[in-house]
């Protein structure tokens, strides 16, 4: 895998730098300023991974994200907290609160490693061949699959694709997050954000801005926040209160 860094702060691309070299194996193509010199970059060569402040001069990062290939994957850095949910709603792998710590960024990249892979000719060939009531059949590698939903712990939106995230494995097909959710007719589940939909017998806590299931921190946007806590606590929980 490889990455490009794109950060106006010559001391936040130094220590992204550093910290990329000292916690992973990544090659870094190179490094940039501003977006539209990065974005010329992507015109002529392939780039896995972009580490993408979001806070910069002429274009924000949140700006060049709709601008970019889409084969290339996001991780946002950024020192405003603010941007974490608007972040996902341009499908990024993951967000970064500045000072970066080194086993936070280890755990971002290991997960776009993971993508990557997901994302790859063979997998993406993944189909959803049938669902019932209970379960849903995935043709992947010339095998079907049968997904339980109880097994489902969430799903994520990834570009084109949904990342089906049980027990037991991680499967991708290509299909968008509405279809989906409209296929899985266990009222245990629930859309949390533009990118996310959760089966809340998972969940083991939540606050007023993401929700938690195992190692995983899942952002709760805005505009679903009051239909989850309805439907998760009955509406008797909020955590602003």
């Amino acid at each position: 895998m490889n990455c490009i860094i794109v950060d106006d702060e010559p001391l936040a691309r130094a220590e992204m730098r550093s910290l990329i070299t000292e916690t992973s194996k990544i090659e870094i193509l190179g490094e940039f300023s501003n977006a539209p010199s990065a974005l010329d970059f992507l015109k002529t060569n392939d780039v896995d991974l972009i580490f993408l402040d979001i806070e910069m001069p002429m274009v924000t990062g949140l700006e060049f994200a709709e601008m970019m290939p889409k084969k290339a994957l996001i991780i946002f850095t950024t020192a405003y907290s603010q941007y974490a949910l608007k972040s996902y709603e341009f499908d990024a792998i993951d967000y970064l609160l500045k000072p970066i710590d080194k086993n936070r960024l280890e755990k971002a990249i290991n997960k776009a490693v993971l993508y990557q892979q997901l994302l790859s000719q063979d997998t993406v060939k993944n189909t959803v061949e049938s669902n019932t009531d209970d379960f849903l059949f995935i043709k992947a590698d010339r095998r079907f699959y049968k997904i339980n939903f109880t097994d489902i712990k969430f799903i994520e939106g990834l570009k084109d694709y949904v990342v089906i995230h049980t027990r037991h494995q991680k499967l991708i097909t290509a299909m968008n997050l509405k279809t989906i959710h409209q296929k899985i007719s266990s009222g245990s589940f629930i859309r949390v954000s533009k990118s996310y939909v959760v089966n809340i017998d998972y969940i083991e806590s939540f606050d007023n801005h993401s929700i938690y299931i195992g190692d995983s921190e899942i952002p709760l946007g805005e505009v679903y926040k009051a239909a989850f806590f309805v439907k998760y606590t009955g509406g008797s929980l909020n955590p602003e209160t």
